[in-house]
């Protein structure tokens, strides 16, 4: 894979200066305009704003681009047919040297290779309801597991299977560590009432985990809860979640366009809080990942 890495990611790389690595999916697939380039531009203004770089990642022009500039991002936000890359899509959007957008799967790979060890992003896919059925499973599990790279999150989305969910992590040996909670958050929700086996209440704790694991070889999730002024009612949005699942079902919703369309649905029950809950978090997560970044630097 060909890593075309912005001049000072790279520097800050060689030099062991604090990196975060964000995904793009978010951007083109994720949020609607024109909150979708406001949001990338935020995390990574929060990602420098606490003293590390930010290193947007996206395919481009047949590279890996670790760290998308002011052009790209705006490409990202605003162009039709921007690829989602997960892990299977890599190798042919880079054969047709097409524009894409990557998944948390796709990101912690190439920002593996490209030697950064922090990712900030919303949520990370899982095992989706029905799972035991459908065998249906993000690809960002195996992913996290198979590179070291901590990805900081909200947990996991609240759409999918999320006991399943930690089953399949704990399989994989992914720890997964609540930040400031001993439960795992649900996204837009503060706790799935899922315990956690382990907890840290500062980026300095959470680093030490992460070095550990990333000397392993291996990957892992650091699970931060959305703020509370910001977060949705559990009882409530378990209702609507359940509800998009049957129209999912009923329109024969499958594969990768299901997230986004049960997310879809959830926005519109919640007359758009769970948009707001989402720019909210994600930013959260990019701050958190940055302090990470610098714990880990030291």
């Amino acid at each position: 894979m060909k890593l075309d890495v912005r001049g000072d990611v790279a520097a800050a790389i060689a030099a062991r200066r604090p990196v975060v690595a964000l995904e793009s999916t978010v951007i083109a697939h994720g949020l609607p305009k024109p909150l979708n380039l406001e949001t990338a531009r935020g995390m990574e203004n929060e990602v420098r704003g606490a003293g590390a770089v930010a290193a947007t990642i996206a395919l481009a022009s047949g590279s890996a681009v670790v760290g998308a500039d002011e052009s790209l991002l705006s490409r990202l936000a605003n162009e039709k047919d921007v690829a989602k890359v997960s892990l299977r899509d890599i190798a042919p959007v880079l054969a047709r040297r097409a524009l894409g957008a990557t998944t948390v799967a796709a990101t912690v790979e190439i920002a593996a290779r490209a030697g950064i060890s922090v990712l900030a992003t919303g949520g990370i896919g899982g095992v989706h309801r029905g799972g035991e059925r459908s065998f249906d499973e993000s690809a960002d599990l195996e992913a996290i597991a198979r590179h070291p790279v901590c990805v900081v999150c909200a947990g996991a989305k609240l759409v999918l299977d999320l006991a399943l969910t930690l089953e399949r992590l704990e399989t994989l040996g992914v720890p997964v560590i609540g930040f400031g909670t001993d439960e795992l958050p649900a996204f837009y929700v503060r706790s799935s009432g899922l315990a956690l086996p382990y907890r840290v209440d500062d980026a300095l704790a959470a680093a030490r985990i992460a070095r550990e694991q990333l000397a392993r070889g291996a990957g892992m999730v650091l699970a931060v809860p959305i703020g509370a002024g910001e977060a949705l009612d559990r009882k409530e949005a378990e209702a609507q979640v359940a509800r998009a699942v049957e129209a999912a079902e009923r329109a024969g919703m499958r594969g990768a366009a299901l997230t986004p369309y049960l997310l879809g649905a959830l926005g519109e029950a919640t007359s758009g809080r769970s948009l707001r809950a989402n720019v909210s978090l994600l930013r959260q997560n990019a701050r958190v990942a940055a302090q990470v970044a610098l714990a880990l630097s030291m």
